[in-house]
This record gives structure tokens, C-alpha cells and sequence, in this order.
């Protein structure tokens, strides 16, 4: 085995590694007398340390000021969601007025579908993968039925047409083309939850633009796992969860974007709510509706404040690292865990997710050779040893060696046990 795989060559790139003090800023889960080795930063990242702090910065507030906490210091709840702002905008590659972090994944997706899928006799599909995670499905199907069409004729699935399940960018070209005349909204992820393969988001926005149909994105496993320009790719909208990458608690506040070409268009309809009124007439209580510049004018309710605390703290860490450098560390843990499973275990595991990097996030997606129980089988025996990723039906596991908290070592220990669970 080379020099370059071997566990000694691991820990020298740890100890070499500029990210390596962000680890400390996070709580590991324990395993017997130690720590748990954690993959699952895809579904649940870790708890950081600041995010407690942040959390009874606002308790103390509202303990010592009450109604006043809404009014009184840099804190202040009524433009707390602007605390995450910049910050924010600069995870996703966008202006700080095309972001706001409100609500939750499938609310926002509905909001801007509101928006941005307005059906005719003439142009009434969505075009998303087959195989989409339920949610997308859900409120696509059920926004199709609210305006009156039968989404058996105007949900089209773009099917996979590439080894292990995965779709090329031939294929949804090609589709987007076909159905091109009918389109009304195209609905895309960023990355495919069960495969883990990143799509080239700049070339399906061109392809959904020359059919004139609005495009958005689903960047659930996208967002703070690839470096992202959604203002200059320019699609309508996108949303994303903040519990996966973003480390901000389960059931986390989530966030959206809204591209400033939109911001000023008085004729988009939506769902209007008291928070996405404009600021400076918030409060005569007028009954007229006069949307906020920005995406800020889709909010509904004024922000969860103690929902937001947490992200605070996760973006003080993606701040101190910045996107391209988790990017790189990324691409060389992904790369040394790929590179280890073939060269150490070609006969227990399959990668169903793309070879090419570029493709990929920090996911890669597993099957076991020899069948569904099998996989289940060493999915249970890792999770009872302490080697926590996660199962997705129907034989399906996910690893994601994540880089603000993974080390070189986790991904050796990792297959070390896979080793041991096989015999080899």
C-alpha cells in the first residue's frame, strides 16, 4: 500500500492541517471511553461550542429587558436575522439582500413556488430528478394539484442514465430541451441526497433560461459543503436547510434566496406576512402590504430568535475558515476515504457516488456487496462500535467526512473497522 494511504501519513496530515484547531470548537458525542468518530455531518452536524453561549446571550435578554430586547443594543431582536446576513451570503455566493434565513426547507420551498411557478394551459410542468428527496416531491406534487393541473402529466422526472443511479448533465439538458415549450419551473438539487453527486448548477440555469422557465435550487447538501455563486449564476431562487452543514440544531431555521433581479418586482405574487412588510412602515399597522426590497419581503412572521442564535455561532466558524479552504481539506479527505476503499476494500464496497470530485461534495455514498441485509448488517455493527453515518433505504450508506471537525485519521479508522467487520 502506498506511503500516501497508510495511517502514519494520516496523522502527519492532521498535524499539519490549518483547520485542525476547529475541531475543538464543536462537541463530540462520547463513545464508551472515548469519542464517537462522526460521519453525519450530511444530516446533523455537530453542536458548536458558541452555539450555548449565543443561545443564553438571548436568555439573559429576555430575563433583564423583556419587550425592551426587541429594541435595545447591537443584538436587538428586531433585525436579528440581519446578524447572519453577510455572513450568510458569503457561504452561498450571493448579496446580503438576496439572503434571509426564515422558517424551514419545505415553507420556503412552497413561498417561493408561490412566486416562481405560476402555471398556464400552455406551461404547466416542473421537471426535478427522479428519486428526489420526499419533501421536494410532496410540496411540488401539491402545489401542481393547487393550481389545478394532475401532476401525472405535469411532474416530468428526469431518470438516471449513468452507472450506481446517477443523472449527466447531458440527460437534463436534453430533457429540459424536450420539455422545453411546457416548462414553467424547473426544481433542481444541488447535491442528490442518496447519491451524493453535485450538479453543475451554472449549466442547468443556462439550459432552464433558454426555455424560459424560471429555475430553482434545493441546496439542502449543498450549502456550507460546496462553494457556491448563486448571484452570478442567477437562478430565481434557491433553498437549504442549516441543520445539515451549517450546524445550527435540529429543526433549525433555514434560509433563502431570492435573486436581486426579483427584489423590486411589485407583479410576483406571494404569501405576504407582517415581517416582509418594509421596515420603515412595519409598524402603522397600515392593512396595504408593501414588500421589503429583497428577499427579506418574503418573510411571514418576525424571526425565532433563540432559532437563530445557533447559526450565529456556526457562521462565526465558516468565517474563520472560509469556503475555499474547507473546499480543499474536503476534496483530500473525500479523496483519501475513496482511495481507501478501493484500494483496501473492492470486495465489500461499492461507491455509488461520482469518481470525479467536481461531482461531489463531501458525501460519498456506499453499497455493500452482496445485498440489502448485508449493508444493514454493517451499518448496525459500525453504529454499535462508535463509526456513526447514516442508512438511507433502500441500501444505501452515507459517509461524509466533513471539514470542519472530520480528521485524516477518522476516514482510516473507518475503514479499519469495515476490515475488521469483514474479515480481511
Amino acid at each position: 500500500m502506498s506511503d500516501l494511504l497508510s495511517r502514519t501519513h494520516a496523522i502527519a496530515l492532521d498535524a499539519a492541517d490549518p483547520l485542525r484547531p476547529l475541531r475543538n470548537e464543536f462537541l463530540i458525542p462520547c463513545h464508551g471511553g472515548g469519542e464517537q468518530t462522526y460521519f453525519v455531518g450530511n444530516s446533523l452536524g455537530l453542536q458548536p461550542r458558541g452555539a450555548q453561549a449565543a443561545v443564553q446571550e438571548v436568555m439573559r435578554q429576555w430575563g433583564e429587558l423583556a419587550v425592551e430586547g426587541h429594541f435595545t443594543g447591537p443584538t436587538q431582536w428586531l433585525s436579528y436575522h440581519r446578524l447572519v446576513s453577510a455572513q450568510l451570503a458569503r457561504v452561498v455566493g450571493a448579496l446580503p439582500s438576496e439572503v434571509v434565513a426564515m422558517n424551514t426547507l419545505s415553507v420556503n420551498l412552497h413561498l417561493m413556488m408561490v412566486s416562481f411557478y405560476r402555471p398556464t394551459a400552455q406551461r404547466p410542468v416542473i421537471l426535478m430528478e427522479a428519486g428526489a428527496f420526499p419533501t421536494d416531491r410532496h410540496a411540488v406534487e401539491a402545489q401542481i394539484r393547487f393550481h389545478g393541473f394532475d401532476p401525472a402529466e405535469c411532474l416530468v422526472e428526469v431518470q438516471p442514465d449513468e452507472a450506481h443511479g446517477t443523472i449527466s448533465l447531458t440527460a437534463i439538458e436534453r430533457a429540459i430541451a424536450e420539455h422545453g415549450p411546457r416548462l414553467a419551473l424547473v426544481l433542481w438539487p444541488g447535491v442528490q441526497y442518496r447519491t451524493g453527486q453535485a450538479f453543475d448548477l451554472d449549466a442547468i440555469t443556462r439550459a432552464a433560461r433558454l426555455q424560459g422557465a424560471r429555475i430553482g435550487f434545493d441546496l439542502a447538501h449543498s450549502v456550507g459543503n460546496l462553494p457556491l455563486r448563486l448571484h452570478d449564476v442567477a437562478p430565481d431562487f434557491a433553498v437549504w436547510c442549516h441543520y445539515k452543514y451549517l450546524n445550527s440544531g435540529p429543526g433549525a431555521v433555514a434560509g433563502a434566496f431570492v435573486h436581486e433581479r426579483h427584489h423590486r418586482d411589485s407583479t410576483l405574487p406571494r404569501f405576504a406576512g407582517w415581517w416582509g412588510h418594509e421596515e420603515a412602515t412595519r409598524f402603522q399597522m397600515a392593512p396595504q402590504f408593501t414588500p421589503a426590497i429583497g428577499a427579506e419581503g418574503w418573510q411571514l412572521s418576525n424571526p425565532p430568535i433563540l432559532g437563530l442564535a445557533p447559526l450565529r455561532a456556526s457562521l462565526d466558524l465558516f468565517e474563520r475558515a472560509g469556503m475555499e479552504a474547507l473546499r480543499s481539506k474536503s476534496l483530500a479527505l473525500t479523496g483519501m476515504l475513496e482511495a481507501l476503499v478501493r484500494a483496501r476494500l473492492s470486495n465489500v464496497l461499492d461507491i455509488i457516488t461520482p469518481a470525479d470530485p467536481h461531482r461531489r461534495g463531501c458525501q460519498l455514498s456506499l453499497r455493500v456487496i452482496g445485498g440489502r441485509e448485508r449493508g444493514r448488517a454493517l451499518f448496525e455493527h459500525l453504529r454499535g462500535i462508535g463509526v456513526l453515518g447514516d442508512w438511507r433505504e433502500p441500501d444505501v450508506i452515507r459517509i461524509s467526512p466533513t471539514p470542519l471537525y472530520n480528521r485524516y485519521l477518522d476516514v482510516h479508522h473507518f475503514v479499519e473497522e469495515v476490515e475488521a467487520w469483514a474479515g480481511l
